[in-house]
């Protein structure tokens, strides 16, 4: 299936080079959840934040379904 990623912030730097300021579409077997979704590119749980799913907070283990745009967010620091 495939999906829309937007990675935000420092989680950038996991981004495929051809993607548009972190935003890709990713192919990911059926029924894959979240937690699939990051392993997929390399990024650890402990550094997502806030997971969106079509704009909806969505946990680690969010299925998800054909053509979802998910919105990944590290945490954020601020003084």
């Amino acid at each position: 299936m495939i999906v829309e990623v937007r990675l935000y912030a420092t989680l950038r730097e996991h981004a495929p080079p051809e993607s548009s300021a972190g935003v890709f579409s990713m192919t990911l077997p059926e029924d894959s959840d979240i937690s699939t979704l990051l392993a997929m590119l390399a990024i650890e749980p402990a550094k997502v934040h806030l997971r969106m799913v079509n704009g909806v907070s969505a946990g680690l283990e969010t299925v998800l379904k054909e053509y979802d745009r998910i919105g990944l967010f590290p945490p954020v620091g601020g003084g």
